[in-house]
């Protein structure tokens, strides 16, 4: 039964903070999304975004409320998931649990849109989303361009990009488990 109900917590809080970091991807890089991206990403987002704007401004040209609202979101989902755990549970261990919940989301949220631009660029490069989805993930390969250029038209970035998001995220596992020990 817990395992169905973390189930059900992973599915929605993960689906709400994919929006959000969508939401705040796009308007970090300034990308214009379609229609039907932009309606379901501010339509599932606005109820929450909208109120902490007032609190929380925008600075630096990024939407720091949409950070927010994730990051709430990520210690929402941690709070639940260690409220069910027959053993109490620190104040530090859950935002150290809601931090790193957050950082894994962005990372497979990276891998995510790698895939994507990937797949469409491999079967259907003039599909209506293409580019919007590679104006996506270009910020996280353009790095990678400039030391590893094609080879005959095959572009390895995303492979290599796939490679350090992994071990971002084996990395960012192992910083968690060791920071658990000091707390």
């Amino acid at each position: 039964m817990l395992q169905i109900l973390n189930l059900i917590i992973d599915t929605v809080t993960g689906l709400l903070a994919t929006v959000l970091l969508l939401r705040f991807w796009m308007q970090a890089i300034r990308v214009r999304p379609p229609l039907q991206v932009s309606q379901f990403t501010f339509q599932l987002s606005d109820w929450l975004i909208k109120p902490l704007r007032r609190i929380v401004p925008g600075v630096g040209g990024y939407d720091w409320a949409t950070m927010i609202a994730a990051l709430l979101v990520a210690l929402l989902a941690t709070t639940i998931k260690y409220a069910l755990l027959p053993m109490p549970m620190l104040p530090q261990v859950i935002l150290l649990g809601s931090l790193v919940t957050l950082l894994h989301w962005m990372l497979y949220g990276c891998i995510g849109l790698l895939i994507i631009s990937v797949i469409f660029s491999w079967v259907n490069p003039a599909a209506q989303l293409a580019p919007f989805f590679t104006a996506l993930a270009n910020p996280i390969l353009r790095p990678i361009r400039r030391f590893l250029p094609p080879f005959g038209n095959v572009d390895l970035s995303p492979i290599v990009a796939f490679l350090i998001l992994q071990i971002g995220n084996v990395a960012l596992d192992e910083l968690a488990i060791a920071l658990l020990r000091h707390l």
